[in-house]
C-alpha cells in the first residue's frame, strides 16, 4: 500500500525516549524494566518513512547482518530466522502494540518468552527520526549461560546498534518507503476504524 508523507513545516520537539504519545496525542511515560539493552539512531528521513519501512519486516534481510528470513504468520505474529557466527535460531514474536509513525512492542511467544522489546520513532527536530530500540532479554536453558557473562549486555548493545546503523544506511539510501502498512494494534488486535457488518446466514438471492 503506497503511503503519501505529509509535509511537516514546524516539527514539534521529541519526546524523551520511554515516552509514548496515544491516539489522543498525550504523551505517557512506558514503565521499562530497569535491566534491558537500549540503542538509538537518528536518519535524515521524515518519521512516516522510517516507520513505514521499518515495519515491511520481510525486507529486513535486505539489509540485516543477523536476520535471514521473515515469514508473516498472522497479521499480529511473525517468525524471525535468525544467525550470528555458528548461532542459528528461528522464533516466533507477537505485536502487542503498534500506533502508526510512533511505537510497536512485541513479545515471544514460546511458553517462556526468551525476549520483548520495543521500537520508538520520534522526530529529531531537523526533519529526521529518532529511532530508539529497547530489548529485555530473559534466555532459557543453554542460552542463559550467556546472561551470565559480563560482556552479553555488550555484545546486544553492539548488535542492535549495528543492526539500526545497517538500517539507516538502507534508508537513506533509498530515500524513501518501498511500502506501508497502517493499521494500529491493541493489546495483540488489529484495530479496524469500520468493522465489517456480521454477514447474514440467509441465502441472499438477485434481484431486478
Amino acid at each position: 500500500m503506497a503511503h503519501e508523507d505529509h509535509a511537516q513545516a514546524q516539527q514539534p520537539a521529541p519526546d524523551a525516549p520511554g515516552t509514548h504519545r496515544d491516539g489522543d496525542g498525550v504523551a505517557r511515560r512506558r514503565s521499562l524494566p530497569e535491566r534491558h539493552v537500549e540503542e538509538t539512531v537518528e536518519v535524515a528521513v521524515p518519521v512516516s518513512t522510517a516507520y513505514n519501512q521499518w515495519t515491511q519486516f520481510k525486507t529486513f534481510p535486505r539489509f540485516s547482518t543477523v536476520v535471514r528470513g521473515v515469514e508473516q504468520v498472522r497479521p499480529t505474529v511473525i517468525e524471525w530466522s535468525i544467525g550470528y557466527g555458528p548461532l542459528r535460531r528461528r522464533f516466533a514474536v507477537e505485536i502487542v502494540e503498534q500506533d502508526p509513525d510512533a511505537y510497536l512492542a512485541w513479545r515471544g511467544v514460546e511458553q517462556h518468552p526468551s525476549h520483548q522489546g520495543e521500537v520508538e520513532f520520534r522526530p529529531d527536530g531537523s526533519g529526521g527520526t529518532a529511532i530508539t530500540v529497547r530489548i529485555l532479554l530473559t534466555p532459557r536453558g543453554a542460552t542463559s549461560i550467556l546472561t551470565r557473562s559480563s560482556g552479553a549486555a555488550r555484545l546486544t548493545a553492539r548488535l542492535v546498534r549495528g543492526e539500526l546503523m545497517n538500517f539507516k544506511q538502507f534508508i537513506e539510501g533509498m530515500g524513501q518507503e518501498g511500502g506501508a502498512w497502517r493499521g494500529t494494534i491493541r493489546n495483540g488486535r488489529v484495530q479496524h476504524d469500520h468493522p465489517e457488518p456480521p454477514r447474514s446466514r440467509v441465502a441472499q438471492w438477485p434481484v431486478g
